[in-house]
């Protein structure tokens, strides 16, 4: 007779007795068999995929053409770069970007003007021969809304600079009556001055109009300089840069590194060939081409 589990002294599980039949698993259908056989073939092609792909990659990066330029866009720095103190050299000038220029610019040029200024700050903080002070003055309106909606604000951490809501004027006339620049010392440049800025000079302000418009507005920039009776000046690009076939505005930011490189070089050549795009230049075949060409090189304002 077959001893029961009560008999043995064991534990009797609640609930009903499972039968025999009831532990079975049933059959897959054809759909489950053929739904599961893929997930396997999946599974096991996965390590095969990503090897192709790799390989693919590494192809598009072998055979990539550089990116054309573009003056309106920045490119993010993916790094930080731990700068050195002690291998920078200060220029002992302070460079200030006037912003007053609010209301003729549309969104998409606030927008631009606003990445602009991050590279701005970026290059001289990672020159080897930056500016002493880097100013923003008339910081309003849409460039401010901008600016306050970017990296939660991070324009305000920005190190060693300062951010005015007033004009440049109050360099030299504050209303605390402690002015910090005499007004000879202070240079606007603009490309439509007919002074030729020859060097930049210590103890000196230098002054970019923080403006994009794709030169709409002519002599905007001078007018200004004149109206508050401060001397100007333009690049040197038509001197050194003889063979720009093409009409070129640049951007803030481009004045800026070609002032850095100057900093560090006293080249005005070696400056302006270092950041002028070099598709910009004229080919020797391009001679066979035209007689005469005009050049026209702008800097903003």
């Amino acid at each position: 007779m077959p001893i029961s589990a009560n008999d043995q002294g064991l534990p009797v599980p609640d609930g009903p007795a499972i039968s025999p039949e009831e532990t079975m698993v049933e059959p897959l259908s054809k759909k489950a068999q053929k739904k599961a056989a893929k997930a396997a073939r999946y599974a096991e092609q996965k390590a095969e995929r990503r090897v192709r792909e790799k390989e693919r990659k590494k192809r598009k990066r072998a055979t990539a053409q550089p990116e054309p330029d573009n003056e309106d866009r920045v490119v993010p720095q993916s790094k930080r770069v731990k700068l050195d103190p002690n291998s920078q050299t200060r220029f002992g000038a302070r460079l200030v970007i006037d912003l007053g220029f609010d209301d003729k610019m549309t969104e998409k040029e606030v927008i631009s003007l606003s990445s602009q200024l991050a590279y701005t700050y970026s290059a001289n903080r990672k020159a080897p021969c930056p500016f002493e002070r880097l100013l923003y003055t008339s910081l309003d309106g849409k460039t401010l809304t901008r600016l306050e909606g970017v990296g939660n604000a991070g324009y305000k951490r920005w190190t060693g600079v300062e951010w005015w809501t007033e004009s440049y004027e109050k360099l030299w006339d504050p209303p605390d009556g402690h002015p910090t620049a005499d007004r000879g010392t202070v240079v606007y440049l603009t490309a439509d001055s007919d002074t030729e800025l020859t060097e930049l000079k210590e103890g000196e302000t230098y002054i970019i109009g923080g403006i994009v418009d794709h030169n709409r507005y002519k002599n905007l920039c001078l007018d200004k300089a004149v109206e508050t009776c401060v001397r100007h000046a333009r690049l040197p690009i038509g001197t050194y840069l003889a063979e720009l076939p093409t009409r070129k505005v640049l951007t803030v930011n481009q004045v800026v590194e070609i002032l850095l490189h100057w900093n560090q070089s006293r080249d005005w050549k070696e400056a302006l060939y270092s950041v002028m795009p070099k598709r910009k230049f004229k080919r020797p075949e391009d001679n066979r081409k035209a007689k005469t060409t005009e050049v026209v090189v702008e800097e903003p304002g």
